[in-house]
């Protein structure tokens, strides 16, 4: 076996309804706790998802700030004045309450507060020198595992992004809580969902740190997120449905920030950022076409998890193996009735070539893919997903 390190966050609480004792929870990591800053987005703060929380934090004695502008895919300045604000009102702790997007601009507060550097300093691989602020993590949508990874993405121009990924970015406390995410639309639960399955696939697959306690959490993710996310389409207040999500998300979350992500993300950046198009759902367009072209250098994987995902499939051969999870997760795709061609989300043929060049710009990502990419293979791959 490899030499491996696995890191993750060191406290996570499962409980429907977390979110009514939220100031309890809080109390219990922080006694000695005042202020605090929690960052979310618009929608969430104004449609009143947040209102018990943030009830229960005043009960138990915690002065609130709250920064409620962040947006998808959120953008270097959005990072900066949501930390002028917050060193405004001397945060002391951070709480992500959101999805992905909300919970990265969390960790990149909890760093840039207290510390010396810029954020231009602060992208690339363990580029964080000094310590954070304290920092809790509470999703709303099972999807991103951005509660128990190292990473922040942050859109540092029109179509580009960047990544900071550093161990100081690992929480002290998640919280999970199914509660928040019942009501959540379809397309939003398909698009999350998939790209939680994502992270799984590609951290099985992954080829420079994959680990045994990494694999482990993908299978048992694979495992609740392929049985779980149609049944959480059709019943958006399916409660078990709704925490196997979340739990499996999380793992997915805990497997890949620890065995990164590969070709999938590196694909899917160049959609989200040229076209505006959610994370979850750039993901799920590319991943039957990136799984196809890895097959021949992952079948044996592949296979491994087709036992997992199809336990009852024939017996076969590793590659009628693969070629079944393939079928499966396409299918699994369609019956989400999100979108499944790049066509649909206003990519044309005359776009490919960009696309392509941008995702050979994501070297981060490509050096984990399990089959070398060249920038002609990027272009076949939207091809075949256009």
């Amino acid at each position: 076996m490899n030499a491996f390190r696995f890191q993750t966050v060191p406290t996570v609480v499962v409980e429907f309804g977390a979110a009514r004792r939220l100031g309890a929870l809080m109390r219990e990591q922080y006694p000695t706790g005042t202020r605090l800053c929690v960052v979310t987005d618009g929608f969430l703060h104004k449609s009143g998802l947040l209102s018990p929380a943030l009830a229960d934090l005043a009960k138990h004695d915690w002065q609130v700030s709250v920064i409620d502008d962040v947006i998808a895919d959120p953008p270097e300045h959005v990072v900066l004045e949501a930390a002028q604000r917050a060193r405004a009102a001397n945060a002391e702790i951070v709480l992500g309450l959101g999805g992905g997007s909300s919970m990265d601009v969390a960790k990149l507060l909890a760093v840039l507060l207290p510390g010396t550097q810029s954020i231009n300093e602060l992208y690339g691989i363990k580029k964080v020198t000094g310590t954070r602020l304290p920092l809790v993590q509470m999703p709303t949508t099972a999807g991103t595992g951005s509660e128990v990874t190292a990473v922040s993405i942050v859109t540092t121009g029109e179509t580009t992004k960047m990544g900071v990924v550093a161990p100081q970015l690992f929480a002290d406390l998640a919280i999970l809580d199914a509660e928040l995410t019942l009501g959540l639309p379809r397309a939003a639960t398909a698009a999350t969902g998939i790209d939680a399955m994502v992270h799984a696939i590609e951290a099985y697959t992954s080829a420079k740190l994959k680990n045994p306690i990494s694999d482990m959490l993908a299978v048992k993710a694979l495992d609740l997120l392929s049985r779980n996310l149609l049944p959480a389409c059709h019943d958006g207040n399916d409660r078990n449905a709704r925490e196997a999500m979340l739990v499996g998300a999380m793992f997915a979350g805990q497997s890949f920030a620890n065995s990164p992500v590969a070709a999938v993300h590196a694909l899917a950046y160049p959609i989200g950022g040229i076209f505006h198009v959610a994370h979850g759902l750039s993901n799920a367009l590319v991943l039957p076409h990136v799984m196809r072209f890895n097959a021949p250098a992952t079948s044996k994987l592949y296979a491994e998890l087709a036992d997992v995902i199809l336990p009852t499939q024939p017996a076969g051969s590793d590659e009628a193996k693969t070629h079944a999870l393939i079928e499966f997760i396409d299918a699994l795709i369609v019956n989400t009735a999100i979108p499944r061609t790049l066509r649909e989300v206003g990519v044309k043929p005359n776009d490919i070539p960009r696309m392509a060049h941008d995702a050979m710009l994501q070297t981060r990502l490509l050096v984990n893919n399990p089959r070398e990419v060249s920038q002609d293979d990027a272009s076949a791959i939207y091809s075949a997903a256009l």
